[in-house]
């Protein structure tokens, strides 16, 4: 068991815009846990919107300090690689040239910062990949190949650079394998380190409503789609699979990260709204743009489960606030959630199906109380292998045995 308390740092922890995402959340409970751990820690960011941000970037439990706003997330919509490496490296270097040494700089999503980081000879630099952005970028026409083409080589070279690399899951352990294979090759291989959820934040709940609530930022990656036509599908399975059941009380509500700056975001909700209207299930269905930590908390204590739509997610952090919140989870049946969800025990995983989901779904209907069961296990699940003082005994070993290969 790690001790708190041990030899003090000095940590830098680098990341592109401090909003409300998973990576972000992922940010904010490594530095408050390392803060804990006694060390010293200070995020840098290019972006800090103090009124849509995760609350422990305002308590003062580390400074964040903002460098490069200014500069823009994109140019007509266009460019958005080349702007967050600009931004990135402006922050790089702010801290390279205004900040004296640090005995280790977490930086993550984005690597072109890692070359000037290791400028600072003192110290050490970890990368934590949550997943390898030449994936997630679109390589559709040839203009946009050859636009990503010294994008794609850079990220692999500087990647390549950190003195340790960390991923969010096997399977973006065997992603990264499969895409950076010069790396690979070369015996780079990253470590596994699983994001976490505080499960302090989260009260037992006291009643099971029949409602099933879908949280995602609207992205359409996200597959938010899925949900609706699932829910709208349980309309075919009341004549015999929900005979008894009173459908017509079940609703789904959609919430999540939503920015106006980002047309996609604009553009899908508009999308998913029209889907409603099509299946005949707007009437029931409510759309929560942005909600709070709180309200997001509220949501999921009143909700039956928690619908994960995305395919292939590289982790996925929602399915642990969900069994954090001793809800089931139905998530597809690939990516993160196969690590994180135990099918059968605290959830089903599905293939991405309408009909599969509204069969998964239709269980909770029929039997409320194996909700409430199911629950209680994700709970413990969560607690034994991922919550955040498992996630910060973790990071802080890896940190502290790095900081001292370096002074070895």
């Amino acid at each position: 068991m790690e001790k708190k308390g041990g030899s003090k740092m000095n940590i830098a922890i680098i990341h592109p815009d401090l909003g409300i995402g998973g990576a972000e959340r992922l940010i904010v409970d490594a530095a408050v846990e390392l803060a804990s751990y006694g060390h010293n820690v200070h995020i840098f960011t290019a972006h800090h919107d103090k009124t849509r941000c995760f609350e422990e970037t305002l308590t003062g439990t580390f400074p964040v300090t903002v460098y490069g706003a200014f500069l823009p997330r994109h140019i007509f919509y266009h460019l958005h690689a080349v702007c967050a490496y600009l931004r990135c490296i402006f922050v790089a270097l702010c801290v390279l040239f205004m900040w004296p040494s640090f005995d280790v700089i977490l930086t993550d999503q984005v690597s072109v910062d890692i070359p000037l980081m290791k400028l600072k000879k003192s110290a050490k630099v970890v990368f934590y990949c949550h997943f390898p952005d030449l994936l997630l970028a679109q390589h559709t026409t040839f203009l946009r190949r050859i636009y990503r083409k010294p994008i794609d080589y850079i990220e692999e070279m500087t990647t390549g650079m950190a003195d340790l690399i960390l991923v969010n899951s096997k399977f973006t352990a065997s992603t990264f394998a499969n895409t950076f294979k010069h790396l690979d090759t070369r015996g780079i291989k990253p470590a596994v380190l699983y994001p976490a959820v505080n499960v302090d934040q989260f009260d037992k709940p006291h009643a099971f409503k029949l409602n099933f609530l879908s949280i995602n930022r609207f992205e359409r990656k996200k597959n938010i789609d899925l949900a609706i036509s699932a829910f709208a599908m349980l309309h075919n399975l009341e004549g015999d699979v929900l005979e008894g059941h009173n459908f017509a009380d079940a609703s789904l509500t959609i919430a999540g990260g939503f920015d106006r700056r980002l047309r996609e975001n604009v553009e899908y909700l508009e999308e998913l709204k029209s889907l409603a209207e099509r299946e005949g299930v707007s009437h029931r269905v409510n759309f929560i743009t942005s909600c709070s930590t709180a309200e997001r908390n509220t949501l999921l204590s009143q909700c039956l489960c928690v619908l994960y739509t995305p395919k292939d997610e590289h982790f996925g952090i929602v399915p642990l606030e969900a069994m954090a919140a001793h809800k089931p989870v139905i998530a597809c049946n690939s990516g993160g959630p196969v690590e994180t969800i135990k099918n059968g025990v605290t959830g089903f995983l599905c293939d991405p199906t309408p009909q599969e989901f509204s069969l998964a779904m239709a269980k909770f209907i029929q039997d409320p109380q194996m909700a409430e069961k199911m629950g209680g296990e994700a709970w413990q699940h969560v607690i034994e292998s991922f919550s955040t003082k498992i996630f910060g005994q973790r990071l802080n070993r890896f940190l502290v045995d790095i900081a001292r290969g370096k002074r070895e």
